[in-house]
């Protein structure tokens, strides 16, 4: 079979670019031909945009077909909004790029930095939470946001240290950049729950403290417990106590759509959609409406 996806490739019948009030998974490249050919009962799809940046190839062509079924939300993980200096015009060329080509409901990326001087590093290093830091990345929002032609969401990291010199509490930090931005909120509840622990704040109090307007897309993941913290590994089910705290989530911030998050140790297409169903089934059972 020849493999499509070179950049003169007119587009196909797609979903429109809206992501249902509905569950979702992560499409990796294990999945690609078993989702294509079973079209699971999922609502939506969400793939790392990094993954997708060549001007064609395997990649690009699974996440077409895939396109044609699902609606799509771009999730970004390297264009360091947090970094001091200019945000990576190349890197921000091809995400642009990738959006007008797949038509996303959402595009978001890591409040975060994990670049300086060209250099990238494997991590999503947190930010200290403080006015300069703030004045940074809202700054970079805005800058990212003119360029893409649309909002983005900035999705909240798991941290293992502090900085002393933080003056600002993290939630407060998350809402500010994201109001001062003029963006959304991609809200990963297993991260509060992964930083609540490693530095002993109420993951109630951090949910409370959110705007329900702001939160558009929420993350599930699993974690590892290391000697002295929990690890953020994105490898293994959901743990019950965030879905303890997902279930207060609903409750304050009402149906949103809500994406299982699986990166390492891939397990078969049917535990993820199984992962999946049970946060399809909490969303189904009744909540409130957003605070």
């Amino acid at each position: 079979m020849a493999i499509t996806g070179g950049p003169m490739e007119p587009p196909h019948q797609r979903l429109p670019s809206r992501l249902p009030p509905r569950e979702g998974i992560g499409l990796r490249a294990a999945h690609y031909r078993e989702l294509l050919a079973t079209r699971p009962d999922v609502g939506w799809l969400e793939v790392h945009s990094e993954n997708y940046f060549g001007a064609g190839g395997q990649p690009l062509h699974y996440l077409e077909r895939a396109r044609e079924h699902y609606p799509l939300s771009l999730h970004g993980v390297g264009l360091s909004l947090g970094s001091v200096g200019p945000l990576d015009r190349e890197h921000l060329r091809r995400l642009r790029a990738l959006a007008q080509r797949m038509e996303p409901a959402m595009v978001s990326e890591h409040l975060c930095w994990g670049s300086f001087g060209g250099r990238h590093v494997n991590d999503l290093v947190p930010l200290p939470y403080t006015e300069e830091a703030l004045e940074v990345v809202s700054a970079h929002i805005r800058e990212a946001q003119d360029f893409l032609g649309r909002e983005i969401l900035i999705e909240n990291v798991s941290s293992y240290l502090q900085f002393a010199h933080s003056t600002i509490p993290e939630w407060e930090f998350l809402v500010e950049a994201a109001r001062r931005g003029g963006c959304g909120i991609l809200l990963d509840v297993n991260n509060i729950y992964v930083s609540s622990a490693n530095h002993a704040f109420d993951a109630a109090l951090y949910l409370d403290a959110i705007p329900a307007p702001l939160v558009r897309e929420i993350h599930l993941a699993g974690f590892d417990r290391g000697p002295d913290c929990l690890i953020d590994t994105h490898g293994t089910r959901v743990a019950e106590p965030v879905w303890s705290l997902y279930r207060k989530a609903l409750d304050r911030f009402g149906r949103v759509p809500t994406l299982i998050e699986w990166d390492t140790d891939i397990p078969d297409l049917a535990v993820l959609v199984e992962e999946a169903q049970k946060a399809r089934t909490m969303m189904e059972a009744g909540v409130a409406e957003p605070a």
